[in-house]
């Protein structure tokens, strides 16, 4: 009897394609590197402009690093249709938003992969690059955006926060520019025993008016639901603690 467990190999879902709304139409290996030929599902043929229906006017290809197979570097090479439109004579490309952020060098899956690695299995900027076959900078500025879009800007990464935890850090190892960065933690979860804490945001600087500032950029409704807010015996963080979350918080000075 045939086995039941098994479906047929299909490139474009075993490289996740399909969620970037791509097709592998085909799949060339290099010694350093996998290139898969993909096209884009969707026609989109219809003018942005007018709504006419447009006529096809050649093609262009669109290389994207991608996430890698196997831990090879793996480029998608997107054939992207052009169409005119004979009503108003607009000109435009097939959209490729769901594969990739226009311009960018890295596909959705790519970036996503780049920050698990970076976070989930702490791997530097430089194996990650290496591993997706792009410049050191590419991969720096691809990573810090996503984290940005993911992390730093969602609006639901304060709620249910009791317990902060606030420390400098040193990230810069160079003459020039503020060394330090603040870093505030969200020790919710640690204090109730739910998990472990995690990071709410780091903001360059280390001083009162750093902590202080951020502090005030959060509603009073937030700043009311802080009871415990943790650090050392830096006189700054405490000072800006007592003056923005009054009567409601304490300190706690680690032992050395």
């Amino acid at each position: 009897m045939p086995n039941a467990t098994f479906d047929d190999c299909d490139l474009t879902k075993f490289c996740r394609l399909d969620e970037l709304g791509l097709v592998a139409v085909g799949q060339r290996l290099e010694p350093g590197r996998a290139v898969l030929a993909c096209r884009v599902v969707e026609p989109d043929d219809w003018c942005h402009r007018c709504g006419s229906q447009g006529t096809p006017r050649g093609t262009v290809i669109r290389q994207l690093a991608h996430e890698p197979v196997g831990w090879r570097p793996t480029t998608l090479q997107i054939t992207v249709r052009r169409y005119r439109c004979e009503d108003c004579a607009h000109v435009w490309r097939q959209d490729t938003t769901k594969a990739a952020e226009p311009m960018a060098k890295l596909s959705r899956r790519a970036l996503r992969w780049a920050l698990e690695a970076l976070v989930l299995q702490h791997l530097t900027i430089a194996r990650v690059a290496e591993s997706l076959a792009v410049r050191w900078n590419t991969a720096n500025d691809a990573v810090l955006a996503e984290g940005q879009r993911l992390l730093i800007n969602d609006p639901t990464r304060f709620d249910g926060v009791t317990a902060i935890g606030v420390d400098e850090h040193v990230w810069r190892h160079t003459r020039r520019g503020d060394k330090y960065v603040t870093v505030i933690i969200d020790l919710t979860p640690l204090r109730a025993g739910t998990g472990p804490a995690r990071l709410l945001d780091m903001v360059e600087g280390r001083s009162k008016k750093v902590f202080k500032t951020w502090l005030a950029e959060r509603d009073q409704d937030w700043q009311d639901g802080i009871d415990v807010v943790a650090m050392d015996g830096f006189t700054g963080f405490k000072t800006a603690a007592e003056d923005e979350v009054p009567r409601r918080w304490r300190s706690w000075i680690p032992s050395t």
